[in-house]
């Protein structure tokens, strides 16, 4: 086994956030087929499986992911699909394999507590390691764009994706330093480019992980195209179910499913009553479930945990708005 192989037996330390919660939202009737958009682990494929599923087909880009899932699948007894794919192309592979539709889609946004958990990744700044960051383990990493990338983009990735309120001043800092290889080099920067005091709850690093995460994996852009994918997929009754763990991420969601409810609102009373719009393609959206303090305290990471939830209807789904970037 290669120092990066996955494990995914019961020992694994993955805990997979929210599941009852998620269960219940995908309320599984025997023999239905469902989607896994983001396998990771595994928890949520296991459970559908377990919840009487006759078929999940469960996506992933990171190969390490569908390596360590290959057991499960094999234990399956052929319920289990692997996809070494993006979830926002859920669409098109489905359909290779003979698929139109299916019974629920479930997606886990974001990077996954065994990517965090290798210091080889690259992902987090609590253990020393290169400066990766690929999900797919394919084009440009993070080291490539604290290293290439203008101050001023910098700044404007670290701020639009990190929210970030001293972006500029930590571009600032990161570009007077390079070249910068290191996780570990890039959490120190942050920290004195910002002031780092002993105490202080959130370390300084945080949101500009994240910001450099999310611009290395598109993953703002892969949560649109995959809402509209599970649109596509999703038959009259199916469901969806979506985990997303910081407020970029849950807000693409929450004015998703508004819009695509009907329950965008209808405009100001002094002005001429709008056209009415398509028919609505998700009802019965629930309320926002966040993770009980029972919950937060067995497992940490599950604290910033959103989960949104909606039943597709029988309409259309509607002409994406979103150019696509991929064919």
């Amino acid at each position: 086994m290669s120092a990066l192989t996955v494990s995914n037996d019961n020992a694994a330390p993955h805990v997979p956030v929210l599941i009852d919660e998620v269960m219940a939202a995908l309320a599984i009737a025997p023999g239905e087929t469902h989607v896994d958009g983001t396998f990771g682990a595994g928890g949520y494929s296991k459970a559908m499986l377990d919840c009487g599923a006759a078929r999940v087909f469960a996506f992933d880009r990171d190969p390490l992911a569908i390596e360590g899932g290959e057991r499960i699948a094999a234990a399956s007894g052929g319920r289990l699909a692997l996809v070494p794919e993006r979830f926002s192309r859920m669409r098109q592979a489905l359909a290779d394999r003979g698929v139109d539709q299916v019974d629920g889609v479930t997606l886990d946004i974001g990077v996954s507590s065994m990517q965090l958990d290798q210091a080889e990744r690259g992902f987090s700044f609590q253990s020393d390691g290169p400066l990766d960051m690929r999900m797919g383990r394919e084009g440009r990493s993070a080291a490539d764009i604290v290293n290439e990338a203008d101050e001023s983009e910098l700044a404007d990735i670290l701020y639009h994706y990190g929210e970030e309120k001293q972006s500029r001043r930590i571009a600032r800092a990161i570009v007077a330093a390079r070249p910068i290889t290191r996780t570990g080099e890039l959490a120190e920067i942050v920290r004195r480019a910002v002031g780092h005091h002993p105490g202080i709850k959130k370390d300084p690093a945080t949101r500009t992980f994240q910001a450099l995460r999310i611009a290395v994996n598109e993953e703002l852009a892969e949560l649109e195209e995959g809402l509209e994918a599970a649109e596509q997929v999703l038959k009259p009754g199916g469901r969806l179910a979506v985990v997303t763990f910081h407020s970029l991420e849950d807000r693409i969601v929450k004015r998703f499913l508004k819009e695509r409810s009907g329950a965008a609102g209808s405009g100001s009373r002094h002005l001429p009553e709008a056209k009415a719009g398509p028919a609505p393609t998700f009802e019965a959206v629930a309320k926002a479930v966040r993770p009980s303090d029972a919950e937060t305290e067995r497992n940490p990471r599950a604290r910033s945990a959103t989960l949104r939830a909606a039943r597709r209807t029988a309409a259309p789904a509607r002409a994406s708005n979103i150019k696509g970037r991929h064919a």
